[in-house]
Order: structure tokens, then sequence, then C-alpha cells
């Protein structure tokens, strides 16, 4: 077991939360319960699923955990493309969002072949 906020991915993740947080702040009240809940949950899942897989007991199971945190930042990537398409984001804030997203990405992906070698 291991203590998920030493882990880079998770710190990354957990950066990201709060700007999607922060940007989503802007979004229209109509879609309080549609894009923004949804853009909101998927970026929480990503942080939270690395947390929750640093507690199982085997490596095999950790890189489940992480293979439905990385689900979450193609979730995530649609979401804020839709929201830069609806004017909701604007292109600076939908750069630095979707880079953020796409290095959690990259992340994931490398720990989880890093634990694919290893099993």
């Amino acid at each position: 077991m291991q203590d998920f906020r030493k882990l880079l991915v998770w710190q990354k993740a957990h950066r990201f939360v709060r700007s999607v947080y922060k940007c989503s702040e802007g979004f229209p009240k109509s879609e309080t319960f549609g894009l923004t809940s949804q853009l909101r949950r998927a970026a929480v899942s990503i942080p939270s699923n690395i947390a929750e897989g640093c507690v199982r007991d085997s490596d095999p199971e950790f890189a489940r955990f992480l293979k439905i945190a990385l689900g979450s930042t193609s979730e995530s990537e649609y979401q804020l493309l839709l929201a830069h398409e609806l004017g909701y984001l604007s292109n600076e804030s939908y750069q630095q969002l979707n880079d953020e997203n796409q290095e959690t990405k990259r992340l994931l992906i490398n720990l989880i072949k890093r634990l694919n070698t290893k099993i």
C-alpha cells in the first residue's frame, strides 16, 4: 500500500480537478446538472480511482483502477471539447485544461505500462 499523495500522476490529476472546478464556475446555470456536473464528476474520478487503486493488494488490481482513471481522462477530454465548442470555455482555458488532462493521461499510460511489465 502506498500514499497516493506522493504519486506525480495523482498530483497532476488533483491539480486538473481544481482547475476544472474553477473554470466551470462560469458555465451557465442551466448546465448545473448537465455538463458542469458531468465534467466535474469525470475529473474527480481520475484522482479518486488512483487513490483507491493505491490501497489494493496487488499490481493487477492497481492497474485496473488506473485504467478506470484513464477512461475518465478521455471522458473529460470530450466534455472539455464540448464546453469549448458551446462557448463555455475560452480558447486559453480550454487549452490549459486540455494540456493538464493530456499530461495526466500520459502519466497514467506510462504507469499502467510499468505495472503490466511487472505482472
